[in-house]
């Protein structure tokens, strides 16, 4: 059984977690940069794997498909680490382009969805609205929207383990 507990491990966890939210709120710019490094290097190993693997799997078939996702993780990777600027103006314009997917989504479901019409709409209509200003604004909302995202997501974890705790896998022997 799958329930939810919190232990002190986790209030401490998630304490830790809120307070390193607020060091990322309070440079985003700085945290923009970090998480277009992180990418960029994930990307590039992610790649190099891929392209090492690819070889190995040459007599098996499927090796081209993954020799091929391969090649372009490592050029991404690559090209977000030569210029930061650049790949978090990519980063940044996906974002724009999820949130105002997610955001069209959200509203068409409203329209067909038999509860939660209201809640649907009014989070497809921020999601398209702030879908809109990034992709229209790609410079201004680069230079701290992935550095908000970032403080926000870390924000809502730490939150999150310190009110409600992990998932947790038992098996109803302790109840």
């Amino acid at each position: 059984m799958i329930e939810r507990r919190r232990t002190g491990w986790d209030v401490i966890l998630g304490i830790l977690l809120v307070i390193g939210a607020f060091v990322v709120l309070g440079d985003v710019l700085l945290a923009t940069a970090v998480s277009v490094l992180l990418i960029g290097w994930t990307s590039l190993i992610s790649g190099v794997f891929m392209l090492v693997g690819a070889l190995f799997r040459i007599k098996s078939g499927g090796a081209w498909s993954v020799a091929l996702g391969g090649a372009v993780l490592t050029v991404l990777g690559l090209f977000m680490l030569r210029n930061i600027i650049v790949g978090a103006v990519l980063l940044t314009v996906l974002a724009g382009a999820l949130f105002l997917t997610g955001g069209l989504v959200r509203v068409v479901t409203a329209f067909q969805s038999e509860k939660h019409k209201l809640i649907l709409a009014i989070s497809g209509v921020v999601s398209i609205g702030l879908g809109v200003f990034v992709l229209i604004n790609p410079i201004t909302a680069t230079l701290s929207l992935l550095g908000i995202l970032l403080g926000v997501q870390i924000l809502v974890e730490g939150l999150t383990l310190i009110t409600l705790g992990r998932l947790r896998v038992g098996d109803g022997a302790a109840e």
